[in-house]
């Protein structure tokens, strides 16, 4: 193993029960399957600031400020080694706020609506679908921030506790 990192930090936009995904076309990395609302590689000058580049690409991807969105937080951070390098992805959420209009457009593919039931049932690149199950199951009921790390069929997920 050589080392190499790829930084990448991903937005799962809600709006009460349902929660905004995308179906990514044309990404160089993960193409053709449901993704966070926007997210991508980190810039630069990201490199320790995960939550820039999430709002940078929320900017970039679907026209929204922090403003137009509550309780932005970092809930999810996952590990994989593939392809010869060290995959770290940052996975946020939050909360569309309700004056805004829910029919958002993004330049990177398809933008919908689900139920979180329906999220269950789509087809997802592998870190993220693990990290969605976790946090339909016990995610979204918790504050904390897990840290996840793979094996060749699952993540296995713990809390991370500052201490």
């Amino acid at each position: 193993m050589d080392g190499k990192l790829r930084n990448m930090a991903t937005v799962y936009l809600r709006k009460g029960d349902r929660m905004l995904l995308l179906y990514r076309q044309g990404g160089r990395v993960v193409n053709n399957v449901w993704t966070g609302s926007a997210g991508g590689h980190f810039e630069q000058n990201e490199l320790n600031d995960a939550k820039a580049c999430v709002l940078r690409e929320m900017k970039e991807e679907l026209r929204l400020s922090p403003e137009d969105v509550a309780g932005l937080s970092l809930r999810y951070i996952t590990l994989r080694y593939t392809k010869g390098e060290i995959r770290q992805n940052y996975y946020f959420f939050a909360e569309l706020k309700a004056s805004m209009d829910e029919n958002l457009v993004s330049n990177e593919g398809q933008c919908q609506w689900f139920s979180l039931a329906e999220t269950q049932k789509l087809d997802m690149p592998f870190s993220a679908r693990h990290m969605m199950d976790h946090y339909l199951a016990i995610g979204q009921y918790t504050d904390a921030v897990y840290v996840g790390t793979d094996s060749p069929q699952k993540m296995f997920f713990s809390e991370l506790r500052e201490f």
